[in-house]
Formats: C-alpha cells, structure tokens, sequence
C-alpha cells in the first residue's frame, strides 16, 4: 500500500514513530505516573487518561498528570513530579509494553527490501533505547532520534529533516509513519508523504480527521 505514494516502488526510507505506533507503552506510562502521584500525595490517573495525554514527551505527560490532580499546586510540584516520574519509569519502562500487531513483519519485510529505517520519538533517548532493546527490535533503526536529540521535537519538522539527511534521501523519498497529529504535522512541514495507525495515541481524537497520506488499522497494510 506505501507503494502508492511512490510510483510503485517502496520510499527510499522509513521514519516511524515509537509509542502508539510501534509499541503500546501506555501500560507502563500509567505505572510511572500512579508512582509519582502517590509519592505527592494526588489523587491517581487512570490508565485510559493516560493515554490520552501521551505523545508531547515525558515532561508534556508529568505536566497534564498534574494538571488533572494537582489543581493550583501544579506549578509548584512540576519540579519534584518530574523528577518522581523519571526514577519511576527508568524502573517500568518495558515491563508490560508490548509490539502492536504486525510491527515485527513489517520491520523484517523492509529489512529485507535493504529499505533503511530510523526512528523519531519525543520520548528522552534515556527510555527509548532500553524500551527497543527489551523489545528486541533496536537492530532496526538508525539513526534513532528522541525527544531530547535535538533543541526541537515533533511537531516540528526538524527531527524528520535531520534524519533524511543523515541518510543521505530526499525527504518526498521517505515514508513518515505515526499514530498523531504531531507526527503528520512534522511530516507536512517537512515535506514527507506520512502513513497513520488508527488504534495510536492522538489526545482522543481520531487521526483520520487530520487526513494522512495513508490511514490503517495494522502496520501489515502498508506492504
């Protein structure tokens, strides 16, 4: 199916997003979260509240946490929930995260095809690599870019551009795949055809509203 936005043939690489897109880390999110919420003596979230205030990176996450159960105090307990949340999830991150159906396939068929594959998160460097090596899909991707790589992260473009030019392609050769707004917004900006998962994190909205280049339920339809 990304063949369509190519001429027929595949893009000249990949850049995927990591959490809603690739893995489900949702689980392990919440866990991080519950931790430092107690650790200040908050009310608690909810898994599926959590999963909408995903996919900004970790501060963005602490911030909307304590927005919901800190009231007035959030500002003031920014400092102390940041740094509960991030001794928390170094000790979760990649204990209940799992691959969404089809990522391993599609991974392996495009490594087959020589198609070069990196990956751009807003998640610090500091998780993701151990999140991708737990999984054990790390040998995929290079270069790998988190949220804290660069002075700008998703929604800007900058990331994506980085990428295309360390591998030397032009970025209408890359294929951008994501499961939110800020990913289509980067791809856009960067002027990159960009594929979206429907079952990702995107703050409770469907993506499909934001019309991507390709929308599908599994990353399998993309072959």
């Amino acid at each position: 199916m990304m063949r369509s936005l190519f001429g027929g043939q595949l893009p000249a690489a990949v850049i995927y997003d990591l959490d809603g897109t690739l893995v489900d880390s949702v689980p392990d999110l919440h866990s991080a979260v519950e931790r430092f919420q107690q650790q200040l003596g908050l009310p608690t979230a909810s898994e599926c509240e959590v999963r909408d205030w995903v996919g900004n990176g970790a501060a963005r996450l602490v911030e909307r946490a304590l927005a919901a159960s800190a009231g007035e105090r959030a500002e003031a307990l920014f400092p102390a929930a940041m740094e509960a949340f991030m001794v928390a999830y170094a000790d979760t991150n990649g204990r209940r995260a799992r691959l969404y159906e089809g990522v391993r396939p599609v991974l392996e068929a495009l490594a087959a095809e020589g198609v070069p594959q990196a990956l751009v998160t807003n998640k610090p460097l500091a998780f993701t690599h151990p999140l991708l090596e737990k999984l054990g899909i790390a040998s995929y991707f290079s270069p790998v870019l988190g949220g804290d790589s660069l002075p700008a992260k998703k929604p800007d473009p900058a990331p994506l551009r980085a990428v295309a030019e360390t591998l030397g392609v032009a970025p209408e050769r890359c294929l951008m795949v994501g499961d939110s707004r800020n990913d289509l917004l980067a791809a856009r900006a960067a002027g990159m055809p960009v594929a979206c998962v429907s079952y990702g994190y995107n703050h409770g909205e469907p993506i499909a509203v934001s019309c991507p280049d390709l929308l599908v339920d599994s990353l399998l339809k993309l072959l």
